[in-house]
Formats: C-alpha cells, sequence, structure tokens
C-alpha cells in the first residue's frame, strides 16, 4: 500500500493499537501491503522514540502506554473530565448499562469516553478509542440519522468495508433497510438496535448538537445485553437519554474537546 512515511507509520500504530498480544513483523507488514524492511525501520524507531516495544519472547511489537499517557493528557487538558463525565456516570447509574460518549471529526466518530453502570452480572464494555461503525451501531446511525440520506450514504461508503458476517443478525444489509431505520431514528430523536453490532446486545443513541449552530458534534449511546436492556426497556430509557444529550450540548463549549 503507498503511501507518505508518516502515513505508513500512523497506520503501523493503529494496526498496533488492535493487537495487545503484539504482532509479528511479517504479519504486520502483510496487513499494511509494505515491505517488511520498512515495517521494521518504522518499528525501530517508534521503540527509540518509547511508542512501541518488542517482546524478548515471542520478537512481537506491541505498542508501549506511552501514546495512553498522551490520551490521557489531551482529556485532561480539554476539560472533558470535569465537564462531561459527571453526565455519564449520572446517566450510567440511572440506567445501570454502558453508556458511551463519541466525538465527531471529520468523516469519523470516535468512542473517547465512558461510565459502566453495572457492577454485577453481565457487563457490555468495548474498548474506547476505536471508530465507530456507522452501519451497525446505535452510535453510528444515530450520527448518519442526522444527516440527509444522499450525505449519510456518501459517509458510510467512506467507512463501509467490514465484512457483513462481523454484524448482528439484525443489523441492515442494504442501504434501503438502513435508510428505513434512519427515517424511524429522525422520528423518534434516537436510535434503536437489538442484536445489530453483535448478536445479544442492543444500544440505542442520540446525536449531540452545537448549541448554537445545531451541527452534530458527538453521539452518546447506551447499551447491554440484549436479554436485559429490550427495545421496550430503551424507550423506557430513551427520556434519559435525551436529557443528557441536551446538557451534553451545552456544556460543549466548556470543554474543547468537540470540533466547532
Amino acid at each position: 500500500m503507498a503511501g507518505s512515511l508518516i502515513e505508513r507509520t500512523l497506520r503501523v500504530l493503529e494496526t498496533l493499537s488492535s493487537e495487545p498480544d503484539g504482532i509479528p513483523l511479517q504479519r504486520l507488514a502483510e496487513r499494511l501491503e509494505i515491505p517488511k524492511s520498512a515495517a521494521h525501520r518504522i518499528c525501530n524507531e517508534l521503540i527509540r522514540l518509547g511508542y512501541a516495544r518488542q517482546e524478548s519472547r515471542t520478537g512481537h511489537y506491541r505498542l508501549s502506554t506511552r501514546l495512553v499517557a498522551l490520551g490521557f493528557r489531551y482529556l485532561g487538558s480539554t476539560g472533558a473530565s470535569d465537564v462531561l463525565q459527571p453526565i455519564l456516570d449520572r446517566l450510567a447509574a440511572e440506567t445501570g448499562e454502558l453508556v458511551r460518549l463519541g466525538v465527531i471529526e471529520g468523516d469519523r466518530q470516535t468512542w473517547i469516553a465512558k461510565a459502566q453502570g453495572t457492577r454485577t452480572g453481565l457487563r457490555y464494555d468495548p474498548d474506547m478509542g476505536r471508530e465507530a461503525p456507522l452501519r451497525y451501531t446505535a452510535s453510528g446511525q444515530a450520527w448518519l440519522a442526522s444527516l440527509d440520506d444522499h450525505t449519510a450514504l456518501t459517509l458510510l461508503a467512506r467507512q463501509d468495508g467490514d465484512d457483513p458476517e462481523r454484524f448482528g443478525p439484525n443489523a441492515p444489509r442494504t442501504d434501503a433497510e438502513l435508510l428505513e431505520r434512519l427515517a424511524l431514528a429522525r422520528e423518534r430523536g434516537y436510535t434503536c438496535c437489538v442484536d445489530s453490532s453483535a448478536l445479544g446486545t442492543s444500544a440505542f443513541g442520540a446525536v449531540i448538537r452545537h448549541p448554537i449552530r445545531r451541527h452534530p458534534i458527538g453521539v452518546i449511546s447506551i447499551a447491554g445485553p440484549s436479554v436485559r436492556l429490550t427495545e421496550s426497556r430503551m424507550h423506557e430509557l430513551a427520556p434519559k437519554l435525551l436529557q443528557a444529550v441536551e446538557e451534553l450540548s451545552h456544556c460543549s463549549q466548556s470543554s474543547q474537546l468537540f470540533c466547532e
């Protein structure tokens, strides 16, 4: 895969971020479609700078904690922890489920904060920092529903590359089916997904808008096991979600985390 050195380096970092146990150099080079020698040089430079390390036993390359530290430092500097986290914590406590906050930047929505409401029993707890899939997640559909159909499908086409086998059984397989769900979400003011991102999980979400210009700046969602978070329960909890959305919209100007 062609690309500048900085693009290759960032792709190496992104790949390592999804490999907590590390990855062999050959597999890394094959996945990124770059020469093994180029992957080796990039990894060695990342190690020198403290952003990666190589396991002595396996020889696998993996990330260090330096990027994590940078992320926490950035979130602290934006004021997000002080301003936004209490709202997420309260919503998680009220619903007893996982609450996630996604920030919209360009054509990406990234989960950057969460609050876990349940302490025992079944817990749904994905990793933060991952780009939200748009087609089959409540977060992704909430953002798409805030756009017109043409813009939504254009945005979706830029990301849509996931294997349909990874979706849940109720995920929209066609654009026509997706547009029907987006229309329903616009009527309700929130999305509602059961067994869509994965079998056995449910989620519902709503978009956060800029308090003045009203364009979408983020998404908040609530997720949990579908045996507990049924569709009727999601509708019951929707007013709490929408209240939190309005609070986050008003608070967004107090944090530099949201893009203008």
